[in-house]
């Protein structure tokens, strides 16, 4: 592969960017990016519009999805050809630019992804998925087969970090203070996330929290509150006393995909507690991630749980 998926703002917005070196003319490349028949090879998802000029409605529907009359989720928003094609679909706009290179040529793509903090977290499986996508956009104009780009787990997990999509916060709540994360789990179903979060465990209120809920970093109570497959919540002790809740839910959204949200409410004479309790939910999280994705992982990573307790130390100093 080329350059890897960088993140960047602009005027707020976070916009992906990826770069590719085709060894193809623009006017070739640009057909392979605007002809609706020649983006099935390799755009995900079916295309539809009556005509390329800007103003114009699009459609874009998914494998085994049934076309709805009437529903047109993009638009084109600029033509210039063969060097700039940008539209909206859905949230995002999309925009392919080609710059002459040789007897080839330079593809620059954006995605400027809408839906503000909520869209912003599936920017790690959006690099992924376009990755993999230019790369068979690529293949598509050598007319070969695409070579795979490696799983998706470890390349997700790169880009996560990477991006800083993993990083927990301090908030105000009150007098107190609430630890808060939220990490996205790209589409699962919130059944298939409930079942990896509470395994086999019938959890009850009353009684215990299922394993894979809670960490040795943070003492637990007895379960307070149970909705499946939405919410979980049980009651956390300091020196043996229940001093406040930590709150798992699992959201599913229909435009943005499937999400959880993790709380720890923290007493404000706690506060020390904090950096610790950071990055112990950060490291857990990462394994519930993977979890999730179907790669359990045997073993607390200790180590890694002191480096992040510096790093949210001096975060929340």
């Amino acid at each position: 592969m080329d350059d890897r998926v960088e993140l960047n703002a602009v005027r707020g917005e976070p916009i992906l960017r990826l770069e590719r070196r085709l060894a193809h003319p623009p006017e070739k490349v640009w057909k392979a990016i605007t002809d609706p028949k020649e983006l099935a090879a390799w755009f995900p998802a079916s295309v539809d519009y009556t005509e390329l000029r800007p103003g114009v409605p699009m459609r874009f529907t998914f494998p085994g999805e049934a076309v709805v009359d009437g529903t047109w989720a993009g638009e084109v928003l600029e033509v210039d050809r063969p060097k700039v094609f940008m539209f909206r679909w859905s949230h995002d706009v999309l925009r392919f630019e080609l710059m002459p290179d040789g007897a080839g040529c330079r593809l620059v793509f954006t995605q400027t992804i809408g839906g503000g903090g909520i869209g912003r977290l599936g920017a790690a499986r959006s690099a992924v998925g376009w990755e993999d996508c230019l790369t068979e956009l690529v293949a598509a104009l050598d007319g070969v087969a695409a070579s795979p780009n490696g799983e998706f787990l470890p390349r997700v997990e790169r880009y996560i970090a990477e991006f800083d999509l993993d990083t927990g916060v301090l908030a105000e709540a009150g007098d107190d203070r609430d630890i808060r994360f939220v990490r996205d789990l790209v589409w699962k179903p919130a059944d298939e996330v409930w079942s990896v979060l509470v395994e086999d465990a019938a959890a009850a209120v009353g009684g215990q929290p299922p394993v894979r809920a809670y960490n040795e970093h943070i003492p637990i109570g007895t379960v307070t509150a149970v909705e499946p497959p939405r919410i979980l919540e049980y009651s956390w002790l300091h020196d043996g006393v229940p001093v406040g809740r930590v709150r798992w839910t699992v959201v599913t959204d229909p435009e943005f995909g499937t999400r959880v949200e993790l709380s720890q409410n923290l007493p404000r004479h706690l506060i020390a507690l904090a950096p610790e309790f950071l990055a112990a939910w950060h490291v857990h999280l990462d394994l519930f991630f993977a979890a999730v994705h179907g790669e359990v992982r045997c073993g607390w990573p200790a180590d890694r749980v002191a480096v992040l307790t510096e790093r949210y130390a001096s975060i929340v100093a």
